[in-house]
């Protein structure tokens, strides 16, 4: 039987220890690449703050322009999600599109309605049950909190029109190289 000394051990051990520190980072990492933030902005109403009436079912319900950085290298495409995760029935999805272009660096406002764009973007089906954005509507009382979160993606999802965001979050798994978020609020 082979007796290790204390002075054995500890290599031994910082080799294993320097292993899953590296394998905890893997797995932090969106696709196992380096973390990566995308910083999205909207002009039209600040990071937690409120969610103008136009852009809203008390409005003329069309969407807020949103910008946002450059993202990592091998960027594909991006989804853009947004939800209430406030609404009494459970989050509310108000708006999905996704294989927007990977040079796209803006959404104006007022994003068509459509299906399918000319560059190829494709919308999917909020939870009002339509193609495209549908703003907020919550009943009266407290304000509830609109998430608008942006992805960077390694691969087009080449999902059909009208794909939900369930099915939009089930194609872009193990796909996500970076990603942001911008927060707004509005309360009727």
């Amino acid at each position: 039987m082979k007796i290790h000394t204390q002075r054995q051990f500890v290599p031994e051990l910082l080799t294993v220890l320097v292993c899953l520190a590296g394998a905890a980072g893997f797995l932090a990492r969106p696709s196992g690449g380096a973390a990566v933030s995308l910083e999205l902005k909207s002009p039209d109403f600040t990071a937690g703050g409120n969610i103008p009436k136009q852009f809203t079912c008390e409005g003329a319900n069309i969407s807020p322009a949103f910008k946002w950085n450059a993202p990592p290298a091998a960027t594909e495409s991006f989804v853009l999600i947004a939800d209430d995760p406030d609404a009494p029935v459970g989050t509310w999805v108000h708006w999905v599109i996704f294989d927007l272009p990977a040079n796209l660096r803006a959404l104006p406002q007022n994003v068509p309605k459509n299906e399918q764009s000319a560059d190829g973007w494709r919308q999917g089906r909020n939870d009002f049950g339509k193609i495209g954005y549908g703003g907020p509507c919550p009943p009266p009382g407290k304000p509830h909190r609109y998430f608008f979160k942006l992805y960077a993606l390694d691969a087009k999802l080449n999902l059909m029109p009208g794909a939900t965001k369930k099915d939009v979050e089930r194609a872009m798994q193990g796909h996500i190289l970076a990603q942001g978020e911008y927060i707004g609020r509005f309360s009727r």
